[in-house]
């Protein structure tokens, strides 16, 4: 699939793509091509620009994990919108797929979370002394159960914390199918894990208008019924 085909939304001051499994958001030890540099080349050859392109990145989605993810294209719109993600007014939505199902049909966790940065993983911690745990909230919801005993939640998230969708979910029971880091059996065939980013909501940086971006789930294959 080209860049090109992977827009969702675009104006003269962000960018937003449906990300696939395995893209990188930002560049990092690996050197592997990211798609902020990748966004730099297309903008530069799409639209002539003679000189450096612009491509600020405003959040992150974990390499194996897909769906939207914006990019500011001029440095004003990256400082507003870094203000909503630091304001929590930037309203982030996941499906995700687990084979447990949760304790309740809807419910919201809180944790303290401790990443270690050795093993690129994060933990709950019961310490909340501890200066390196941070406060993780979301609310989860089932949406569907499939033939095959899979079940789809719809995550939103009040916090940004390093892999907390997977860590909490890993926490109470129901790591995310394919994720191997966080518990669960056996990984996807593509390498990716069952999460996706679906939904953005903010207030647009310059025209101060709401802005929802959405990307549908890939999980037509386990849950035919479910129009996501």
């Amino acid at each position: 699939m080209s860049l090109s085909d992977q827009i969702i939304y675009e104006d003269n001051h962000l960018i937003a793509l449906n990300k696939l499994p395995g893209q990188l958001v930002q560049g990092d030890k690996s050197g592997d091509p990211c798609l902020a540099e990748e966004i730099k080349a297309f903008l530069k050859e799409r639209d002539h620009k003679p000189g450096n392109v612009f491509c600020g990145v405003i959040h992150r989605l974990d390499r194996p994990v897909s769906g939207v993810v914006v990019f500011a294209k001029t440095s004003k719109a990256l400082g507003r919108m870094n203000e909503l993600v630091k304001s929590r007014d930037f309203h982030k939505i996941y499906h995700a797929v687990v084979k447990a199902m949760p304790p309740q049909p809807e419910g919201h966790i809180e944790d303290y979370l401790v990443r270690n940065e050795a093993q690129n993983k994060s933990f709950v911690t019961q310490d909340k002394t501890n200066k390196n745990a941070k406060l993780a909230s979301l609310d989860y919801k089932l949406l569907a159960t499939s033939s095959g005993g899979y079940h789809l939640l719809e995550i939103e998230l009040h916090t940004g914390r390093h892999h907390q969708i997977r860590c909490q979910l890993a926490h109470i029971g129901c790591p995310i199918k394919g994720d191997l880091k966080y518990g669960y059996s056996r990984s996807n065939p593509d390498g990716s894990i069952s999460l996706h980013s679906y939904l953005l909501s903010f207030e647009h940086p310059v025209r101060h208008e709401q802005v929802t971006i959405t990307a549908p789930a890939p999980f037509a294959n386990i849950f035919p019924n479910i129009v996501q």
